[in-house]
């Protein structure tokens, strides 16, 4: 994912419906929008001369600490939501292991090019050719989709700005003209480094591989024992101890992530859980209980048990679905033009064993049983009564004698 210049990209979430532009210390336009480019604001201008090409430009100094900062909390986030594998060492590139819907939601909520593809250079190509709010999937007509990649895109795989300068005098237009040169002559024109990096790059060497992130906000909480620790019944009285503190760190907020790192006489062994929603305590310790089953370390003998939750964050409560249905304009016109077209549920007993017993659908509006499509049936037959059973008995008797089937 693109977001670059992270400063203007910063400033324009800060500032949204206004045109900005990022100022150096001296005063002058480092990054401008699309909208005061349009009104005439070109960088390198002074503030002043921006404001008055365009009267409605917020123009505002982005200090290092500050881009930084919100760069480190923007991963946060990516880590605590999406996946464990992020990468974003230079602000505004990130790299995550996704899925393609994950891709689309990302790309929909940040308004953000996307790009989605098997390694990480073609995944950043994909990206700068997408779209804001876009993604561009590159799957197996990879070869012709870097067939079309301009040179001004080429510092993905290694070239500098003055490389592209020389490849633009030379009328090299993108890479694909770059391929039909000789490994020798792009060694020679783009220096020994740069070039071996182009050919493996051409020759189908990827970087496939994306780190996981370290968090920056971990919780934990650590537990030296006076005796090593053995027994899993033992471990699940330790881990109750270490997390109550943990929780009350937490104060309300969710985490994506508990790590379970537990020190023997064999060296440090750790294991990390994903966690789904807010589990209580009791799920919490029953997850920490697997994850430290996980790394193994029982048999050898703990000495001393930590417990971490990282990727901390604000959790997003729904009241219901459908929580003003009722109150809906929509609703009424549908019950005025078709009464019995709605129904809802009303339980019975949640946790009956027999799923007719659990709940019923009634009417809307009038708060009757009434059965249809999705009313449970009943799995059992009645018993018949002493007549039926009489009955049924001569019936199949007679269709032995007559040999037709009852």
């Amino acid at each position: 994912m693109t977001l670059s210049p992270w400063p203007l990209i910063l400033l324009g979430r800060q500032h949204p419906g206004v045109p900005v532009a990022v100022l150096s210390e001296s005063r002058r336009v480092l990054y401008a929008c699309p909208e005061a480019g349009a009104a005439g604001v070109q960088p390198g201008m002074r503030d002043v001369a921006a404001l008055s090409r365009c009267p409605d430009l917020h123009a505002e100094v982005i200090t290092a600490p500050s881009a930084v900062a919100a760069w480190a909390e923007l991963l946060e986030t990516l880590y605590g939501r999406y996946s464990d594998r992020v990468e974003g060492q230079v602000p505004g590139t990130v790299f995550v292991k996704i899925s393609a819907p994950a891709a689309r939601e990302l790309a929909a909520a940040l308004n953000a090019p996307v790009g989605l593809a098997d390694s990480l250079e073609v995944a950043h190509l994909a990206a700068l050719r997408a779209r804001p709010g876009e993604v561009r999937e590159v799957g197996s007509a990879e070869k012709a989709f870097l067939a079309l990649t301009t040179t001004a895109h080429l510092e993905v795989i290694g070239l500098t700005p003055v490389h592209i300068e020389g490849l633009a005098f030379l009328g090299v237009c993108g890479l694909a003209d770059l391929m039909k040169w000789s490994a020798a002559q792009r060694e020679a024109f783009l220096g020994v480094d740069v070039g071996k990096r182009v050919n493996r790059f051409l020759k189908g060497e990827r970087t496939k591989m994306i780190q996981k992130y370290i968090p920056g906000r971990v919780i934990g909480a650590r537990m030296d024992l006076d005796a090593p620790l053995n027994e899993p019944a033992e471990a699940e009285v330790v881990l109750g101890e270490l997390l109550p503190p943990i929780l009350a760190e937490l104060r309300g907020r969710a985490a994506a992530y508990l790590t379970v790192q537990a020190d023997t006489l064999g060296g440090q062994l750790t294991a990390t859980r994903k966690l789904k929603g807010s589990p209580d305590p009791a799920g919490l310790v029953r997850i920490a209980g697997l994850a430290l089953s996980d790394t193994g370390a029982l048999p050898l003998g703990v000495e001393a048990l930590t417990i971490q939750l990282s990727g901390t964050r604000q959790p997003g409560r729904m009241v219901g679905l459908w929580a003003s249905l009722a109150e809906l304009e929509v609703t009424k016109d549908v019950l005025d033009r078709f009464p019995e077209a709605l129904v809802k549920v009303q339980w019975l007993d949640p946790y009956a064993y027999v799923t007719d017993a659990r709940y019923q659908w009634v009417d809307w509006l009038t708060g009757m049983v009434r059965p249809c499509a999705m009313t449970p049936r009943q799995h059992w037959k009645p018993a018949l009564t002493r007549t039926q059973a009489h009955q049924k008995a001569v019936e199949r008797t007679l269709a032995f004698f007559e040999g037709v089937s009852p």
